[in-house]
């Protein structure tokens, strides 16, 4: 199955012996993903639309979305994780609401996030001080961004001008989501260093 893996030697997340079939995800990291997932769609199903009808900027959507994918992969750093978190946040969303196709742009949207992630490194992301602001948050840009340009141009039909814009305000929204992030991952980090005195 998909969420298995053969382990032959110890990284970050496994430190197990030679040849031993585990489990790619532990329940701790599958309780992650589905928390984040659900708080991320039930928000966007229920309280974003009030958002948008209030004010037509698209920024609060990506910035509830860029919140729960850093705490999904602080919570876990493993690649995959937050592209999980993504479909299944999707998935209950269309459940909860079936007309918010636009949500396939977020769905793409925790791809980026979580290849770039990846690329950058988790600890460049996560645990440094100055790198982690910036990698973070052109990371959480990029990723909202992209979710810009899907919704703009495919279930909106904007024109060359509108959809500029309309990323820029998405680009915002993950800027946004990420400064919050960053603040509630240190935040968590400090509670548990004080736990562990």
């Amino acid at each position: 199955m998909w969420f298995y893996h053969k382990v032959f030697m110890r990284d970050s997340n496994t430190f197990v012996s030679k040849g031993v079939t585990m489990a790619y995800f532990t329940s701790r990291e599958i309780t992650a993903i589905i928390m984040c997932a659900a708080l991320w769609s039930v928000l966007s199903a229920y309280i974003a639309p009030i958002f948008w009808n209030a004010t037509h900027m698209p920024f609060f959507c990506d910035m509830l979305g860029i919140i729960s994918l850093t705490l999904v992969l602080w919570w876990t750093r493993k690649f995959g994780t937050v592209t999980i978190t993504g479909i299944i946040a999707t998935i209950i969303t269309l459940m909860l609401n079936t007309f918010a196709t636009q949500f396939f742009g977020f769905t793409a949207a925790a791809v980026v996030f979580d290849i770039l992630t990846k690329l950058i490194g988790y600890r460049n992301c996560l645990d440094r001080a100055l790198l982690s602001i910036v990698s973070l948050l052109s990371t959480s840009m990029a990723a909202a961004a992209v979710a810009g340009v899907i919704i703009g141009s495919l279930f909106m039909s904007l024109n060359f001008g509108g959809l500029v814009v309309f990323v820029i305000l998405h680009a915002a929204g993950g800027a946004i989501g990420g400064t919050i992030g960053l603040i509630l991952i240190k935040a968590l980090s400090a509670s548990i260093s004080l736990q562990k005195m």
